[in-house]
């Protein structure tokens, strides 16, 4: 039988390291336009995140997996909530200013006051 090697923290945190820099470089280069439909699409990722979050909560035994299943859950709600919140103020930023309403000219000849 071959023994594999069980990964250690520090490799767990390279990868780490190495994911954060290579998503900086990428969300760094995205043209504005694309940011609304990338959050919409990041807020359906976390939609899924806490669908799981909630299965993994039904699912915990003892009092350390129950208080960190509902960290788990609370904050992908927030995530969620927060991301909604984000999408929907930069849709309104692309939404056209409202034109004033036209002052309705008073007729003179049906003895309303001008």
């Amino acid at each position: 039988m071959i023994a594999f090697a069980q990964p250690g923290i520090i490799a767990f945190l390279t990868i780490f390291v190495l994911a954060v820099f290579v998503g900086n470089e990428v969300i760094s280069k995205v043209p504005s336009v694309l940011h609304t439909p990338l959050m919409s699409g990041s807020n359906a990722v976390h939609g899924i995140i806490l669908v799981g979050t909630m299965v993994v909560l039904g699912d915990a035994h003892g009092p350390a997996q129950v208080i960190l299943g509902t960290l788990a859950v609370l904050l992908a709600t927030l995530n969620v909530v927060g991301g909604f919140v984000v999408t929907d103020r930069m849709l309104e930023m692309f939404k056209g200013k409202p034109k004033p309403a036209k002052a309705a000219k008073a007729d003179p000849a049906d003895g309303s006051p001008a």
